[in-house]
């Protein structure tokens, strides 16, 4: 079997380290067939999309700067392109251990079904590799074939966070094939600090307004988050009797949340900070969804592209 040509394409803030560089170092596809592609920018979905018309190979892969990947991983992603129907396919992100017990509270968060509830796959390894859709699929790792990405005009550059979503829906809705795979899983560190993860779970959030808005296609179980946080905001006006009992259920079913991930991870410092991102996650990114669908910032008018440069770190048969 002929293994196809790959691009390697990585997102960078101008001046920014490129940590995912490392462990590209090691990884055993051959040097010949693939080739790693540095856009450095303020947009990320412009420069992704820059590299992308770039790029000599036939697949696509898409890492963070700190997306730390396995040495076999462009071996493991390139077997699913044997089927002609599979448009694109990726793994999770998972939360090093070395993290601070913030990070690794955010992480067991995400892969909790109370925290990040049917996209926790993104940020948990389980399974073997299925068919899926975007609740799965997340763009620090994430492949597609290039001529596919292309045909359709690559990302919406009038989204980030969520434009791999909605290019992803795109190709479901065309019947299209989407993969999830445990085995591609890469490491990559959460948020620092609190006030960073305020403001990563308010962009998510407004990421998914503004495609809701987009798309024009209503997604209930996504809008849940802002749907609580106006219970929640209501609360000191109506919150008597029955009208209390969810915001009770809730907080016995965090509290249990944190207790299992504490114990799950043999941690104890874990928990009142579980106990803390939990709120955080859902009544923030619920912010996020109403500033999103009400103001999306697309509204204001195409943002300049800023200057964008595509660096060729690796040509195809050179050493990084």
């Amino acid at each position: 079997m002929t293994l196809p040509k790959v691009s390697v394409i990585i997102p960078v803030k101008p001046g920014g380290e490129v940590r995912a560089l490392v462990p590209l170092k090691r990884a055993t596809y051959p040097r010949d067939l693939f080739e790693v592609l540095v856009a450095y920018g303020a947009q990320p979905s412009v420069q992704r999309n820059l590299a992308a018309g770039r790029a000599g190979g036939e697949i696509l892969y898409f890492l963070d700067d700190d997306s730390a990947t396995a040495p076999g991983f462009l071996e493991e992603a390139v077997r699913h392109y044997d089927d002609p129907r599979v448009a694109a396919a990726g793994g999770p992100s998972l939360t090093p251990a070395t993290d601070s017990h913030l990070q690794r509270a955010i992480g067991l968060a995400f892969a909790s079904p109370v925290g990040a509830g049917g996209v926790r796959n993104r940020y948990r390894k389980v399974g073997t590799a299925r068919q899926c859709n975007d609740s799965e699929l997340i763009l620090c790792n994430l492949s597609f074939r290039r001529e596919v990405f292309l045909a359709h005009g690559g990302l919406d550059s009038r989204l980030y966070p969520n434009e791999e979503n909605e290019l992803l829906d795109r190709l479901l809705n065309e019947g299209q094939l989407l993969v999830h795979d445990p085995e591609l899983a890469v490491c990559r560190s959460q948020r620092p600090s609190y006030r960073a993860f305020l403001k990563q779970m308010y962009g998510y959030g407004r990421g998914r307004g503004e495609q809701t808005v987009l798309s024009r296609k209503l997604k209930p179980v996504a809008l849940a988050p802002a749907l609580f946080l106006i219970y929640v905001l209501s609360l000191p006006f109506f919150g008597r009797g029955l009208f209390a009992m969810p915001i009770l259920g809730y907080l016995a079913l965090v509290v249990g949340a944190a207790l299992a991930g504490s114990v799950a991870s043999r941690e104890a410092r874990l928990l009142p900070r579980l106990l803390l991102v939990y709120p955080t996650l859902h009544l923030v990114y619920g912010a996020g969804i109403i500033r999103g669908l009400l103001r999306p910032r697309f509204r204001k008018g195409a943002r300049p592209a800023g200057e964008v440069e595509v660096g060729l770190v690796k040509a195809f048969g050179e050493k990084l």
